[in-house]
C-alpha cells in the first residue's frame, strides 16, 4: 500500500486483536486476499461486528472482522441460505402467480414464506426433486447491485418484496440481487458461490405464518426445510429429528393427561389436569426446600399492577409490545410480565440498615406475555406461565458470595436432574436502560464470579436483559438439544428507578444492588423439557402415579387394597379393572408407572408381593417392608430411574 494510499485507507480488528489497513473502499474478500491469496480465493462471506454479511460488502474503519470459509461454523448457514432460495425458485417452475416474501436461514435449516401456494405434504416431493435439478444444474450464484429505482421495476409483481424495499430504501440508495440461472430475488446475502455447492437438501414440513409475524397480516404459506453437506449428516439430523417427535411433550402431555390448551380458554394458556399438576407440585416443593435453606421470604404481588407501576421499572418503555394492557375507568393497567417491580415495592415499603441486608424474596409468580400467536407451541412458548423467581436486595460488598450461593442452588438442580450444562455472560442488549458506568460494573461483577472459580463460559454480546447483565445457564437433555434454563442477574438499575436505600455503617443512605434469579427459567418451559428428556417417564419422585398394584383376578382384590394402603404415603392405584394381567401391565407400562406390584394367590398366602418396573424387570416374594424402605430411599434421594431391580 502506498503512502497515499494508507493517508486514505481504513484499519479492521483481526481476530486475534491485530490491525489490517485497507483501503477504504475495501470489501470483506479484499481484506481476504490482503491476508492471503489462498484465504482470499477460500472466502464464502465474512463477519462484521458479529453480523454475517455477503464477502462483498464493504469494510469500515473499526470493524471487528472474522472471515467465513468453508470450514467455518457459519459455513452451513451460508449453505443453508442458498437452498432456500433453490426451494423458491423450484416453486415459481412448478406454480404460476406466487408472491415471494421471505426465506432466512435457521438454526436447524431454512424456509421461505408464499403467498398465493396451495400446495400438500405430497408436494413437497416433487419440489425436492426440482431443487435436486436445480442443485445439479450448478447455476452461478451471482449478486447484482442497483439503484432503489431500478429494484422497484424488477419487484413491480412483487408485493411483499416491494414493501421490504421501501424499508431498505430509508437507509440505502442501492440494494443487492441475487440470481441463479433464470431466477433473481432481492437478498442482502451471503450465498455461496453456485448451487452445486449446496449439500443434502430435505423439505420437512408446510405450515401458516403471518407475514412479518403480525396476526393482523396475511396468512401465508411456509414451508420449512434443512440442508447438510453431506448425505449422513442429513440422516443424523433426520434421526434426531424422528426421535424429538417421538418425544413431543404435547403428545406425551395428551396421553398422561398432564395439561390441556383450549380454544375455549384462549391461546397460550395451558390448564394443569391433576397429573401435570402434580409433577409441578413437587417440582415447587423441590425449589421451596431450596429457598427455604438459603434464606429466602416468600412474597406474593397481584397478576396486575397500573402502569404507573411499569412506566417506573422501565417496562412500559422496553417492554409494552409484549405486555396485555387495558384501561379501567381513567386509569391504564397492565398484565405483570415480571415479578421484580412489584417486589421492589415491597422493599421500598420498609426502612433498612446494612445489618438486615441481603434481603431475599422468592415467589412462584405467574406472568404474561403477548406473545405473536404463531409463535405459541405447547408449553415452550405460552402467554400466561410461572417464574421461580427470587430478588435480592444486597450490600455491593455482598455481590460476590449472594450470586456463588444462587450459583449453588443452580447446580444442584440441574445435577439432581443429571443434565449436562454450559454458562454464557450475556452483555448489554442495544436496548437498555442505565449509565455505561453502571452496565460496565456490572458486567465486571459477574464476571469476576465467574473467572474466580474457573467456570468456561461464553460471553453472548448484546444477551442481557435491558436493566442489567445476566449469567444464563443452557442445559443438554436426553437427546443432545439444548434449553435455555436458569439465570442470574445484576440489576443496579431497578433501585435507582424505585429510589430504593438503605442506612450504611456510616449512617448515610446507600444504594442497594438487586439481583433476580430463577432455578428453573419458568416451570412450563421446564416441565416441557423434562417431559420430553424423560418421554414422560419421570423419576419416582416426580412421577404423577408412582406405584399401581396389579390383582390377577378379582379374588385378590382385597389383597390388592391392603397392599395399597401400606404405601399410603406414595401415590398409588389399584387396577381392578375385569381385565387378564398381561393388559394390566401392559396399561401400566403405556402409562409409564415406574413399579407395578403384582398379587395373585401366591403372594396373598405367603403375606408378599412380586415388583415389576418399567424396565420389564420382574422379582418374586419380595418382603412388602423391603419394598417400602426402597422406594422410601429413591423418592427422598430424588434418584433419576427406578433401580429396585437393578441392584
Amino acid at each position: 500500500m502506498s503512502e497515499s494510499d494508507s493517508q486514505q485507507g481504513i484499519a479492521v480488528v483481526l481476530p486475534d486483536g491485530s490491525e489490517l489497513e485497507v483501503d477504504a473502499d475495501a470489501t470483506v474478500e479484499d481484506c481476504a486476499y490482503e491476508i492471503g491469496p489462498g484465504l482470499g480465493s477460500d472466502t464464502v462471506a465474512g463477519k462484521l461486528d458479529g453480523d454475517l454479511v455477503a464477502k462483498e460488502e464493504p469494510v469500515y474503519d473499526g470493524a471487528e472482522l472474522e472471515i467465513v470459509t468453508d470450514q467455518s461454523d457459519e459455513y452451513l448457514r451460508v449453505m443453508r441460505h442458498s437452498a432456500s432460495h433453490c426451494l423458491a425458485q423450484a416453486v415459481e417452475r412448478h406454480y404460476d402467480d406466487v408472491d415471494l416474501a421471505i426465506g432466512p436461514p435457521t438454526d436447524e435449516g431454512f424456509y421461505y414464506d408464499f403467498d398465493n401456494l396451495d400446495v400438500d405434504e405430497e408436494d413437497l416431493a416433487v419440489l425436492e426433486d426440482e431443487i435436486e435439478d436445480i442443485i445439479e444444474e450448478d447455476y452461478e450464484i451471482e449478486r447484482e447491485d442497483v439503484s432503489i429505482e431500478e429494484a422497484e421495476e424488477r419487484l413491480a409483481d412483487e408485493p411483499y418484496k416491494l414493501e421490504l424495499l421501501e424499508e431498505f430504501a430509508d437507509e440505502n440508495d442501492h440494494v443487492s440481487f441475487y440470481s441463479q440461472g433464470e431466477w433473481e430475488d432481492l437478498c442482502a446475502g451471503p450465498h455461496v458461490d453456485s448451487t452445486g455447492e449446496i449439500g443434502a437438501v430435505k423439505l420437512l414440513e408446510i405450515a401458516g405464518a403471518y407475514w412479518r409475524g403480525d396476526e393482523d397480516n396475511t396468512m401465508q404459506t411456509r414451508i420449512y426445510g434443512t440442508a447438510f453437506e453431506d448425505e449422513s449428516d442429513l440422516e443424523d439430523f433426520l434421526q434426531r429429528k424422528q426421535e424429538a417427535e417421538k418425544r413431543d411433550h404435547r403428545r406425551i402431555g395428551n396421553e398422561m393427561d398432564l395439561f390441556s390448551i383450549q380454544d375455549v380458554t384462549g391461546p397460550g394458556l395451558p390448564l394443569y389436569h391433576p397429573a401435570g399438576k402434580t409433577v409441578l407440585k413437587e417440582l415447587e416443593d423441590f425449589v421451596e426446600t431450596l429457598n427455604k435453606e438459603a434464606g429466602y421470604d416468600y412474597v406474593e404481588t397481584p397478576h396486575v399492577f397500573k402502569t404507573d407501576l411499569w412506566h417506573r421499572s422501565g417496562h412500559y418503555e422496553n417492554y409494552q409490545d409484549d405486555m396485555f394492557i387495558f384501561d379501567v375507568g381513567d386509569d391504564e393497567f397492565g398484565l405483570k410480565p415480571m415479578n421484580c417491580p412489584g417486589h421492589a415495592a415491597i422493599f421500598q415499603d420498609h426502612s433498612w440498615s446494612y445489618r438486615d441486608l441481603p434481603i431475599r424474596y422468592a415467589e412462584n409468580g405467574k406472568v404474561y406475555r403477548k406473545e405473536q400467536r404463531g409463535e405459541l407451541s405447547g408449553l415452550s412458548r405460552v402467554w400466561a406461565f410461572t417464574i421461580d423467581d427470587g430478588h435480592l436486595f444486597v450490600r455491593p460488598d455482598q455481590i460476590k458470595q449472594e450470586v456463588e450461593e444462587i450459583m449453588e442452588m443452580i447446580t444442584d438442580v440441574l445435577e439432581t436432574f443429571d443434565l449436562e450444562y454450559e454458562m454464557a455472560l450475556a452483555t448489554r442488549p442495544e436496548k437498555s436502560v442505565g449509565s455505561d458506568e453502571i452496565w460496565e460494573r456490572a458486567e465486571e461483577q459477574l464476571e469476576s464470579v465467574l473467572e474466580a472459580h474457573g467456570h468456561e463460559y461464553e460471553i453472548e454480546e448484546g444477551d442481557g436483559a435491558f436493566y442489567g447483565p445476566k449469567i444464563d445457564f443452557a442445559f443438554e437433555d436426553a437427546i443432545g438439544r439444548s434449553w435455555d434454563g436458569p439465570t442470574v442477574q445484576l440489576d443496579f438499575n431497578m433501585p435507582e428507578r424505585f429510589d430504593l436505600n438503605y442506612v450504611g455503617e456510616d449512617n448515610e443512605e446507600h444504594r442497594p444492588v438487586m439481583i433476580h434469579r430463577a432455578l428453573y427459567g419458568s416451570y412450563e418451559r421446564f416441565f416441557m423439557m423434562l417431559i420430553e428428556h424423560y418421554e414422560g417417564r419421570f423419576p419416582l419422585w416426580l412421577a404423577p402415579e408412582q406405584v399401581r398394584v396389579l390383582p390377577i383376578s378379582d379374588a385378590n382384590l382385597g389383597y390388592a387394597y391392603q397392599v395399597a394402603n401400606e404405601f399410603d404415603d406414595f401415590r398409588v392405584e389399584v387396577d381392578d379393572r375385569d381385565s387378564t394381567l398381561e393388559r394390566k401391565i401392559r396399561a401400566a407400562h403405556d402409562d409409564r408407572v415406574p413399579y407395578q406390584i403384582i398379587v395373585g394367590d401366591n403372594e396373598e398366602e405367603d403375606g408378599n408381593i412380586s415388583v415389576r418396573d418399567r424396565f420389564e424387570d420382574q422379582e418374586y416374594d419380595v418382603e412388602i417392608e423391603d419394598f417400602r424402605a426402597h422406594l422410601e430411599a429413591e423418592r427422598d434421594e430424588q434418584r433419576t430411574e427406578p433401580d429396585f431391580l437393578q441392584n
